[in-house]
């Protein structure tokens, strides 16, 4: 029988501040580091791919772990986990701010994703937890906003902090800035953050975070390396040896559950056509944007000659547009918001379509290309806000936490996956860093990122058609929307 959740203070402003603060550093440093990618690849002597685990490591290691990091949170103490993770991420910070060496860098930055999982989910559940009603829709909200914000700024202020080159120091406050403000964080945390815990009773499932991680790992590696290496043989064994690997996790999920266990992951949830179908819409537009910021700051720094800081505030149509159109849609009414939603994302598509035909040239013109930011971000923005809601909607309340986690690791792996992905198709298409050569490679991403956002549109419109398959059959049934057996969505 699962224990009532733990509450022992009332929620505080200043406790959500805390909670929400910590939300924005790690919502900064999957945006702040990819500007800084040319000044850390040119300090350093990081390689393309190197560069690619870089960026894409603290994604990974955040999707891999954040399942764990959550159920650890409700087991052992959610201000706990969430202060232990703040106090890892900003000791990684610290690391990878001093880093000397490429191999230093990605340990650090493995490093933050492993405190983030730990930190990063804690955030919803005692939002979940401590607020009711309209203070929790407000929250969350803020919550949202924080989210948003964190790649906003993540693009200005990295950009920012390389151009100002403080003492020195090029990219290296770009990771340093999270020092002071985790030590403040955690100076007052203990005293503001309310105590929460709702223990489930549940073994902690380690052999299959052992498995999970070294799928991703089998995958991920040579994605990233297998350019740079010419597709050695070891590229290859490591893909083929992700197949056994992953259908002997399936197989200790498979017999866990039938023990009575609680595997890694409830990933019978994507069986049900409306989580799955948003998550396969979810995986092709965060494909779409992780390569899309990777390949187009290459572009911008590397190619074009750009200034970090200009880099940066080329970035702000796109960002600001996502930010706008992902906080203005969810307020809109239902039926309206299930149009704009293959609507944006078709939008999006013809922005990074458009883009790719007026940069492949190697030519940039704010007038042609801003606007064309702008489209794509509001349009990726407003479809991927409906994706979210309407995906989680058929979710039985006893399983939202699962669904949360899985969807928030699909999110992080998706991004992932693109840095790899369209990132090696671009340094691959690179011969020397021109004008015209890194132009022509970044069309042919944008053409991926277009193809990518339209097969979101089919999903999300494969999507409607299981939407109103449920409506159909709950209006003939004259019954309230039926429930499907533990384990699994409603249909």
């Amino acid at each position: 029988m699962t224990a009532l959740p733990l509450r022992t203070q009332a929620p505080s402003r200043a406790a959500l501040a805390v909670l929400l603060t910590g939300t924005f550093m790690a919502s900064l440093d999957t945006a702040i580091v990819n500007v800084a990618g040319p000044a850390i690849q040119s300090d350093v002597g990081v390689s393309g791919a190197a560069l690619q685990l870089v960026i894409s490591g603290y994604a990974l290691a955040y999707a891999a772990l954040l399942i764990t990091g959550a159920r650890l949170g409700d087991d052992h103490g959610h201000r706990r986990l969430f202060l232990s993770g703040l106090a890892g991420f900003t000791v990684m910070s610290l690391l990878a701010g001093l880093a000397w060496t490429t191999p230093v860098l990605i340990v650090a930055r493995i490093g933050q994703g492993v405190a983030a999982a730990a930190m990063g989910p804690q955030v919803m559940t005692v939002i979940q937890l401590q607020y009711d009603g309209a203070a929790r829709m407000k929250a969350m909200a803020l919550l949202a906003t924080v989210v948003s914000a964190g790649v906003v700024v993540g693009q200005v202020l990295g950009g920012a902090l390389v151009d100002l080159d403080v003492l020195g120091a090029s990219w290296r406050p770009v990771f340093l800035i999270n020092v002071p403000v985790g030590l403040a964080l955690l100076a007052i945390g203990p005293r503001l953050l309310p105590v929460t815990r709702r223990p489930s009773g549940r073994r902690m499932d380690w052999l299959g975070v052992a498995l999970l991680t070294d799928t991703i790992t089998l995958v991920m590696v040579p994605l990233v390396f297998g350019h740079q290496v010419d597709w050695a043989w070891w590229t290859w064994a490591s893909l083929a040896a992700a197949i056994p690997t992953a259908m002997v996790l399936a197989l200790h999920m498979r017999r866990l559950r039938a023990q009575g266990g609680t595997p890694v992951a409830d990933v019978r949830l994507l069986a049900a056509p409306r989580f799955g179908l948003g998550m396969a819409s979810t995986t092709a537009i965060m494909i779409a944007y992780g390569g899309f910021l990777f390949t187009l700051t290459l572009h911008l720094q590397q190619g074009l000659g750009d200034s970090p800081l200009r880099a940066g505030l080329t970035f702000a149509p796109y960002a600001v547009g996502f930010a706008i159109t992902s906080l203005t849609v969810p307020t809109l009414a239902p039926a309206i918001g299930r149009r704009l939603a293959p609507l944006g994302l078709a939008l999006s598509a013809l922005g990074y379509l458009g883009l790719g035909a007026v940069t492949g040239g190697g030519t940039w013109s704010d007038a042609e290309a801003l606007p064309l930011l702008a489209l794509a971000g509001a349009g990726f923005g407003a479809g991927y806000s409906q994706v979210i809601t309407r995906s989680i909607a058929g979710v039985a309340p006893e399983q939202a936490h699962d669904a949360s986690g899985l969807f928030n690791t699909i999110n992080m792996l998706g991004f992932a996956l693109g840095v790899a992905t369209l990132g090696s198709v671009f340094l691959s298409a690179v011969g020397a860093p021109t004008a015209a050569e890194t132009g022509s490679a970044f069309e042919l991403v944008a053409v991926g990122c277009g193809a990518l956002s339209l097969a979101g549109v089919g999903f999300v419109l494969a999507l409607a058609r299981a939407e109103a398959a449920v409506a159909s059959a709950t209006l003939v049934n004259g019954a309230a929307q039926p429930t499907e057996a533990p384990g699994t969505i409603a249909a």
